[in-house]
């Protein structure tokens, strides 16, 4: 029992750091512009998509991808909060976002479909198809990577938002927008870059699941309950609680999966967040993390 709990750790420890890098995105762009979207999912897909057409089409490996579909991402994004968000009425912002973007995130999933049908898709890595052994746990290759890959995005990520001009005007704009605007931060500016971030992350996350796990065009749908479950008990608006969050839940599903089954894991997982929401409906870093990302 001892070795099927470290097992289970150690995968949830792995798999959570793939939840933080996902999720962060999300926690971005609530955190800037209080913009729930639902359609994050639909853009992890879609660069899983891109890149795997690439990886067919010009036997490049996933991760070489990620100069080009960055970028391509960081400007897309840049365009949707500009010609889609930046419409919204501000004053009934939360709601309106979730239509737009469950609107958007139903037209990835017909492009998709009609482009590479519902067919399961998938990228096969000969180095990702193996394990390391250390003490008698088991680590998979494709976990690790995903694992290394979301740390140091989230490195970066935290690096950019703590430490550039950008960053800065990016917590000033979080924290209280008119008082940015006053001292003459260009915040709708500010915002469609967070969100081109925000975005960007989403292409690095794509490429990852693309690698670990099958996926079709309504694959989003499975992954929109998780997500949306780890930023709300990490704090609603704080990529750090995110990131934290991330990790405890991945663990929690990862020591049931290995003890009891799967189906008693995803259960548990959600069972937790409801937990949270009863004893601190904020999030359990939601006061304390909330301007500090």
């Amino acid at each position: 029992m001892v070795s099927l709990i470290l097992q289970g750790l150690a995968l949830g420890v792995l798999t959570g750091g793939l939840y933080a890098l996902l999720a962060s995105g999300l926690s971005l762009y609530f955190g800037v512009m209080r913009v729930v979207m639902v359609a994050h999912p639909a853009f992890l897909f879609l660069a899983a998509y891109l890149t795997y057409t690439v990886h067919t089409a010009f036997g490049v490996d996933p991760f070489l991808a990620l100069p080009v579909t960055v970028p391509v991402f960081f400007v897309l994004g840049v365009a949707v909060q500009r010609l889609l968000v930046a419409r919204l009425a501000p004053d009934n912002l939360a709601m309106m976002s979730v239509l737009l973007t469950f609107g958007l995130a139903l037209t990835i999933e017909g492009l998709l479909g009609t482009f590479y049908t519902g067919s399961y898709r998938s990228i096969s890595m000969e180095y990702a198809t193996r394990s390391l052994t250390v003490g008698g746990v088991s680590l998979p290759y494709d976990r690790i990577i995903a694992f290394a890959v979301a740390a140091l995005t989230l490195g970066v990520l935290f690096a950019v938002l703590v430490k550039s001009r950008f960053g800065r005007a990016l917590r000033a704009t979080i924290q209280h927008p008119e008082a940015a605007r006053l001292v003459g931060i260009p915040t709708e500016r500010v915002a469609g870059y967070g969100f081109g971030v925000g975005l960007a992350t989403a292409a690095v996350g794509g490429t990852v699941l693309a690698l670990i796990t099958p996926f079709f065009p309504a694959s989003h749908w499975v992954w929109i309950g998780k997500l949306m479950a780890i930023i709300v008990v990490g704090g609603l608006g704080s990529v750090v609680g995110a990131a934290l969050a991330a990790v405890l839940l991945g663990v929690v599903e990862g020591v049931v999966l290995v003890t009891v089954d799967a189906t008693w894991a995803t259960m548990m997982f959600y069972v937790f967040v409801f937990l949270t929401l009863l004893a601190r409906p904020q999030g359990f870093f939601g006061g304390r993390l909330a301007h500090r990302f």
